[in-house]
């Protein structure tokens, strides 16, 4: 299916078993709404699957893989064969976030959808060998914008067939919190100094050369706010281009998909701005460090699970909300009712 079909055909959460589970979770023997947020999150993938029994016993974290040409300005520590090193981690299962996946029983699906070179990753998806410096002009073309989202929608659907219930974002790609930040700035009419971050660890001086090529990506490019395909396009790039495939495909193939930090972050506000309403299918997993990523999550109108300070990437923080989602999941299925245990029931009072 192509992006342009796939944004037609998706369609609004299903309200009425949403009620249902709002029902079933008023039934159940304890306090009304104690345990808060994660009602509401369980109640929400209801309305996503279309299922009034949860299941997302099967999971995975995609990490979308790119490497961004605007590394030319300086705006990285580290050079782009870290991309590369990192994202033959990710098959191997020993970076960061992979520990974290065994630890909770994830599968790690790494693609390579635009990294300079060829490495053990999947590469039957990859779009071009890494994008262009956005401050010389287009990161990519329209196009090879297409071809990295509808990457994401492939891999949600792929993921789909396979059974996998549950999806976490995740990246790897120098230079891309620059990129995030130019995005955030146009998108949410901010000046570049509010939505760029050290990232990875940049020096004062280093942060204020990222801020000053955040700036001239804004002067270039900030005419095609209205246009997020082409705004995502000049900027880039593929590895947000491919998570916000995820968040559209999620959308379409009805599986809820867990943002991370800024880079997962932007890539959901352009699926939204592409598609709007596709934020329904999404759920936060954490405020996040760098600085555009709690304006974005407002935005989006969708408040994070954890509150951590957290900065790594990966999809580290939306794996990290997995257990949480596991352990109210359990409660919704599996609690004793008010009426099985012959207990009169709470009522709302407020």
């Amino acid at each position: 299916m192509t992006l342009e079909e796939t944004l037609k055909s998706i369609k609004p959460l299903d309200e009425e078993k949403m009620e249902t589970a709002r029902k079933r979770w008023d039934s159940i023997a304890k306090p009304l709404h104690s345990l808060g947020k994660m009602e509401d999150l369980i109640t929400q993938i209801v309305g996503i699957t279309g299922e009034i029994k949860v299941d997302i016993s099967k999971k995975a974290l995609v990490a979308m893989c790119a490497d961004n040409g605007v590394v030319e300005e300086g705006v990285t520590q580290t050079g782009q064969e870290v991309t590369a090193i990192v994202a033959d981690n990710f098959v191997k299962e020993t970076t960061t976030a992979c520990v974290m996946c065994h630890q909770c029983g994830v599968a790690v699906k790494p693609v390579d959808v635009g990294m300079v070179r060829d490495t053990t990753v999947r590469t039957d998806l990859k779009v071009m060998y890494g994008t262009c410096n956005m401050t010389k002009g287009p990161a990519m073309t329209r196009e090879e914008a297409v071809k990295g989202i509808e990457a994401g929608i492939v891999m949600a659907k792929e993921l789909k067939a396979e059974g996998y219930r549950l999806l976490a974002t995740g990246e790897m790609g120098i230079g891309n919190t620059t990129t995030s930040a130019a995005l955030a700035a146009i998108l949410l009419d901010e000046k570049p100094e509010n939505v760029t971050g050290y990232g990875a660890g940049l020096t004062n001086e280093g942060l204020k050369n990222k801020t000053e090529t955040v700036r001239k990506a804004c002067e270039m490019y900030s005419g095609y706010k209205d246009d997020a395909l082409k705004l995502l396009s000049c900027i880039g790039g593929l590895d947000i281009a491919g998570l916000a495939g995820v968040f559209i495909g999620g959308a379409e193939y009805g599986i809820p998909v867990v943002i991370d930090g800024l880079i997962s972050g932007i890539a959901a506000l352009t699926a939204e701005y592409m598609s709007p309403g596709t934020k329904k299918y999404m759920i936060a997993s954490h405020a996040g460090k760098e600085p555009a990523l709690k304006k974005i999550l407002t935005h989006l109108e969708l408040k994070p699970v954890i509150d951590a300070n957290l900065a790594l990437g990966e999809g580290s923080g939306a794996v990290m909300v997995f257990p949480l989602l596991d352990m109210s999941m359990s409660v919704y299925n599996e609690s004793n009712t008010f009426e099985n245990i012959d207990m009169e029931a709470y009522e709302c009072l407020h």
